[in-house]
């Protein structure tokens, strides 16, 4: 009786290949390309959203304002400012409020809202305006409800 040995079939070795050194630099150049087309595009877009954000609090304002004026015959004037549109001042006759919903809001860099009551820019009504970002009123960051001459 011939015995035959069971002999072990090793599949055939298969070879690995990793990426190139010209491949991975090309992926590199690919996205350092596609990043310096994306990025510029979006740089900025944060402050945009912030200038936004305070115009449209300041139309909020203009329209409480507005009920307001309209329920007590005129804007709120000193010390009360804003907060006349969420507590009644002790002057104020016809005052059906609260005007907001919540609280008067800080600007989207954390400082509060100018308002002056008559105005230097509305005499016959009020001034409100955000400092902007950096925070100094009068300068051309400032976000206002007034047309400004853009230097």
């Amino acid at each position: 009786m011939k015995c035959k040995t069971n002999m072990i079939r090793q599949a055939p070795k298969q070879k690995r290949r990793a990426f190139t050194l010209v491949e991975l630099l090309l992926v590199l150049v690919i996205l350092a390309v596609l990043a310096g087309i994306v990025l510029p595009k979006f740089a900025g877009r944060g402050e945009d959203a912030k200038k936004t954000a305070a115009q449209s609090q300041i139309s909020m304002f203009a329209t409480a304002l507005n009920s307001y004026e309209i329920d007590t015959g005129s804007y709120p004037k000193g010390k009360a400012g804003l907060n006349a549109l969420m507590q009644q001042p002790s002057d104020a006759q016809g005052w059906k409020g609260p005007y907001l919903e919540h609280e008067v809001p800080m600007d989207p860099w954390g400082h509060p809202y100018v308002y002056e009551c008559p105005g230097k820019h509305n005499p016959t009504s009020y001034d409100l305006y955000s400092a902007g970002g950096n925070g100094r009123t009068g300068d051309e960051d400032d976000i206002t409800n007034w047309k400004q001459d853009k230097r």
